[in-house]
Parts: structure tokens; sequence; C-alpha cells
């Protein structure tokens, strides 16, 4: 990969990339961070302010203080395929990986931090895998992915991979830690490979991506490093984890890019089980790549053909055609690197939410900002042109509020129990996978995540416009079984205008791609300020396919808004987690732990209760462990007092956990 494109990122110097307040801050000593490691021996020197050296040799699980901060706790879903939105988007061809920095290599906070200024990655639908992307030879080489970027991304079904990252010379890597990472024990195992296979287990992610770029090499080196792949791949295999080779090393251990896969990289391709290919690829080469995969028994989308977005996002020029062109088989795979361009190029100043998703829409779907209808003189070949959505909404009880990860905000039942903005990805919700398909044949409103204001979490769904004519909006492609007593719950507000709201139930597919689902409609009662309508499903059996709203204007112009949406039967009602307790405090910084609750648990929320009786909202997390910094005692208080609860899959939650901590 060329240096020049990512200096900083490599810079010895060790600093963030892109440091949130809470990341560029002196860290506090309780705060915990996302592990990062180098593989045996540790640079000579004092590391810089924040870093922490660490070997991954020595780690132990059970020595790993910060594990249950850092953790994910949500399987890796299911998915399936619907009806393509469009008639050019294809299933079972081309696959996207996305390398993504989301932050720092050292002081990355191990849940989130206080700012709405942070990729929040949406898009899903289009990934097959993400690599948590990184490193330097300041810093650590091998990081392990944050805990709620796991729990986002298992959400909708995508594998997330850590990073083992060997620089090149120029940007301080040292071949002693290639050597170190594919060194021998005397039983000739390969003691590393072991290593990292644990910690994804216990970390709960899905594999490595291994990036060999430190030059100097021998052909002795590449042996080694090809028996510890094989080795790798085998270990990590039988704990349903996978590992991606980047298009780095070659057989004789030199350093040489090729942009294909040839005689050069073929051998570690075979001990992977996909190979990203560098920027250096041509048509010719990802035509005889493909090929030559299929020679072996592998499938050409098991290579990931790199496009350098870094820079310029989509204005970057790629040769489209040479990995998915329109009119025969895609060629090859996509492999992204640094989609998080979204955010990076807009200014300071317009890093609000709503213009980060406002790009990173524009680049998913495409200037059209609708997935059934593509523009063709878009330049930009986004996502939703090529390739099939994918959904994870396969049972009930099913729920979302919309909750992007982010937000200015955070509210519960439609109040502000918090004015702090937010990010934790791990509380993101499965999100809808076509935004934004929208069918009528009148004027087309707007359709947006919006912060301004929520049922609960930070965002909800905003459309706007004057609705000429009736608007159906696609929410879900489900498989969701239906019977006598499924309902089917919309919360849901009118900030403007006066519009009926019926919801949308298909149980069968769209006749052809594009088209509009077959749905059956039921009207939603509607009141001043926010209402929860329940809907029952009368007349309908079998499987609900899709789920959306129409929504015809009476007045306009409409500004509606949806809160929250519930696909169930019964509800239910977390139990209170147990064993709440402080396990470790300097001054105004607190680490919480607890035992979660079993049953229908999707996080867990902690308040604080104000000597006036009202509660504030700290967080919110997916692991049974948080923690909070900056905490002042209140006018005369002695002792403050916490409560954590356990937030179920229908947003019902649990009698409070208490716990004090004396000032």
């Amino acid at each position: 990969m060329n240096p020049t494109r990512r200096t900083v990122l490599l810079a010895a110097t060790g600093a963030a990339l892109f440091p949130s307040p809470a990341a560029a801050a002196a860290p506090a000593a309780l705060q915990p961070y996302a592990s990062y490691w180098y593989p045996d021996s540790l640079p000579s020197g004092t590391p810089g302010p924040g870093i922490t050296w660490r070997s991954l040799k020595a780690w132990r699980a059970a020595q790993d203080a910060d594990l249950a901060f850092n953790a994910a706790s949500v399987p890796l879903a299911a998915r399936f395929t619907p009806m393509p939105a469009n008639t050019t988007a294809r299933s079972g061809q081309a696959r996207i990986q996305a390398l993504v920095s989301f932050g720092p290599t050292s002081s990355n906070p191990s849940q989130g931090s206080a700012t709405a200024d942070y990729y929040a990655l949406t898009h899903w639908a289009y990934l097959d895998e993400l690599v948590f992307w990184g490193g330097s030879s300041g810093e650590g080489l091998i990081l392990a992915p944050n805990a709620p970027i796991v729990d986002a991304a298992h959400r909708h079904g995508v594998p997330v991979l850590g990073n083992i990252f060997l620089p090149p010379v120029a940007y301080g890597g040292q071949l002693r830690w290639t050597r170190d990472l594919v060194q021998k024990d005397a039983a000739g195992r390969y003691p590393l490979a072991a290593q990292l296979v644990a910690v994804a287990s216990a970390y709960g992610f899905d594999g490595w991506f291994v990036n060999a770029e430190t030059g100097g090499g021998d052909a002795a080196l590449g042996a080694d490093m090809l028996g510890f792949m094989r080795e790798l791949k085998s270990l990590a295999r039988a704990a349903g984890q996978r590992v991606t080779w980047y298009d780095s090393m070659t057989m004789g251990g030199t350093v040489s890019w090729q942009g294909a896969l040839n005689s050069q990289n073929e051998a570690f391709f075979r001990a992977a089980d996909d190979m990203f290919l560098d920027f250096r690829w041509t048509a010719a080469k990802l035509t005889s790549s493909g090929q030559r995969a299929e020679r072996l028994g592998r499938s050409r989308y098991e290579l990931w053909a790199g496009v350098d977005l870094e820079a310029n996002g989509w204005n970057a020029a790629v040769n489209w055609d040479a990995i998915v062109p329109r009119d025969k088989a895609h060629v090859v795979s996509l492999g992204f690197y640094r989609p998080e361009w979204t955010r990076n190029h807009l200014p300071a100043d317009g890093r609000a939410p709503e213009d980060f998703h406002a790009a990173d829409d524009r680049f998913w779907t495409g200037r059209s900002l609708d997935p059934s209808q593509p523009d063709g003189t878009d330049g930009w070949r986004a996502p939703a042109v090529s390739v099939a959505d994918r959904s994870t909404v396969t049972s009930v009880p099913f729920a979302s509020v919309f909750n992007t990860g982010h937000g200015l905000r955070w509210y519960e039942d439609g109040a502000v129990t918090s004015d702090a903005p937010w990010n934790h990805l791990g509380l993101q919700d499965r999100l809808p996978s076509r935004r934004w398909v929208v069918h009528t044949d009148g004027q087309r409103p707007a359709v947006t995540f919006d912060f301004a204001d929520a049922w609960r979490g930070g965002s909800s769904v905003l459309v706007a416009g004057d609705l000429n004519r009736p608007a159906i909006l696609d929410l879900y492609a489900t498989r969701l079984p239906i019977t006598a007593d499924t309902v089917v719950e919309l919360t849901h507000r009118t900030d403007a205008g006066k519009v009926n709201v019926e919801l949308a139930v298909a149980t069968a597919e769209p006749t052809a791609p594009g088209a509009t689902p077959p749905y059956t409609y039921y009207p939603v009662t509607s009141a001043d300020g926010w209402r929860a309508a329940t809907v029952r499903l009368t007349g309908l059996a079998g499987t609900a396919h899709a789920l959306g709203v129409r929504l015809t204007a009476v007045d306009g112009p409409v500004r509606w808004r949806l809160g929250g949406i519930a696909v169930r039967k019964a509800t239910q009602t977390p139990a209170v987690p147990t064993a709440l307790r402080i396990t470790g405090a300097s001054g105004g910084d607190l680490r919480f732990a607890w035992n979660p609750a079993s049953g229908d648990v999707r996080h867990h929320t902690l308040h604080r209760v104000l000597p006036d009786g009202t509660r504030r909202f700290l967080g919110a997390t997916c692991q049974r462990a948080y923690f909070v910094g900056g905490l002042r005692p209140e006018q005369g208080e002695k002792a403050a007092r916490f409560e954590l609860r356990a937030v179920g899959e229908l947003y019902t939650t649990s009698a409070p956990a208490t716990v004090t901590h004396t000032w």
C-alpha cells in the first residue's frame, strides 16, 4: 500500500487521528480503552503520553483488567437477501469489505465518548466484512476492535476483524516484529497464532486481517509467515473465526505489492479465507486474478479489489467496470479503504450528525438518495447500485427506535434525560437497509435520520414535504412470522401539517426488483405529541416480507416523525440485573460492574438519582461493565445514588438495581 496514503496513521509519534474531546484529554486512570499490542518485544525508549506498550505473547484473559469493557456481547446475526431494490443490484456476486479507522490506536475509548462527531456507520446491509483499521510503530501493531463496533456490526450480520499491521520501515517498522509474530516454539507451533484466536474469542470478534508490510525479509521469513498463516487459519476456523491476507509480502519474504492474485502470493491466499488486492490492480490483473482463484477451487469474490477513498471519497477515479461491470458478471469483490472519508472530509463546523448522515447516504446509496431509483449519470457507482442489500430481521420480538449510535442528547419516552452529546455504536438499532426507498407518483418527500427530537435514544426518522400524492416509505425487509396474536406498534408524531398514517405489511416479495411490495394497509391512530399506536394484523398469516408506512397528506406541507416500531406477541419485561457494584473509584471517575439477568436483554442504562429525586442519564452499554468520568457531588450531597436497568428487545425496562457512592 502506498505509504503516502496513511502518513498520519503510521507516524511513530502515535498521535490521534481524529481526537474526540474524551480521547484528546489526558486519560483518566480508570478510563478503559480499546486494546492494542506488539507481537512480543517492545520498542526501546519510553511510550508517549496516553500510550501503553503491551506484548500480545504475555496477554492472558484472566489478567486483562479491561476485558469486561472491551468484550462484545451481540452474536453474529444470520442474514437473508430480499428481492433487490433495483434492477442493477446483484446477490451472490461482488461483496464489500471496508477498512475503517474509527479512532486513534491509543486512547480510543472502549465504550463511546462525549461527542456526536463520530463515524457512526449505518449502511451495514451492503457490507460483508469490516476491518478495524489502525496501528502504528509508536503505539502498537495489533488492534482489537471496540466492543460497540462489533455489537453494531453483529446486529446487522457483519463480521469484524482485528488488524495486524507490520508497517513499512519508512514509518518505523522493524523486521524483528515480523519475526516475533511468526516465532515457533520447541514443538514447531506458532504461539502467537493461538494468542490471536484466544483474543478474538475472549473479545467476541471474528478474526484477523494480516498486513505484513515491513521490508527486508528473505525466503526463510516468507516460509515462516506461510506456516504461521496456515496455523492461524486452522485455529481460527475451529473457533468460528476467519483470516484475511493483505497483498504485501510475497513468498520470497520481501514486500512487493502485486495488485493481483499470482504466483508471488497465491500460497498466502490459499492459507487465508480471502485477500485484499493492493491498489495497483488493473482490469487485466483483476480478470486474471478471478480466473486464477477459480482454478484453485475458490470463489473469485474472495478477492477484494482495493479502492482508495481516504483522500477523495466519491470523487475518486475508479474503473468500476473492471470490478462490477453493469453488463456481465462481477469480476471480483470491492475493498473500500477508509470510507470514513464521509465524515473526515466535512469541515470541523459541519460535522453535526445530520451533516454526516447526508454525506454517508450519498456515498452508499448514490446521488438519487433512493436505492430503488439509482441515478445513471452519477460518476460514483454507489454500493446500492451493484450490491443487493441484506437484512437480519427474522424473528419476533423485533423493535427499533431508529437509534444510529450517536446523538446530540438522550431521550426516554420523548423526554430529554441528558443534554450531553454522545456516541456509542453498540446502542445502534437494526436500521432500515434501503435508505430511503419511497414509492409515489407525486412529489417525493425528504426522508432522513433526525437528531432534533427522538422517542428513545438520539434520533428518529423525519419525513418532510408537500406529499401531493400518497407516499409509501419502505422501512424493513423482513422474514417475520405472523400469527393471530401478532401486533405492530408504531410510535409517531406529526410536527407540521396533517397526515393520515397507515402501516404497510407485505406477506410476499415484490413481483420484480425495484417494485413496490404487495402491501396490505392498516390505519394508524394519531394524536397530539408522541403516540404509540397498536395495530393488529387482522386477516394476515404466514410471513411478513416487508414493513413500511403509507402517508397521505390532509393538509400540507407535512413534517412527520417516526420514533419507534415493534413487532411482538406478548410484552416481556427483563429481570433486574444483580450484584451492581462500583469496582473502581478515583475522584469523580467510577467503574461499575454487574451480573446481567438472563433472558431478553438488549442493553443496560445507568442513571444518577439527584437529591431532588430526578434521574439523569449517564450512559448505556451492551457490556456488563461501564465507566463514568468527571462526576461531582451535588450541593450538600454526601453520597451519590445510581440506578441500573436492563432494557429488553422491545425497549421495556426492568426495575432498577441500585448502588451508592460516598464522596
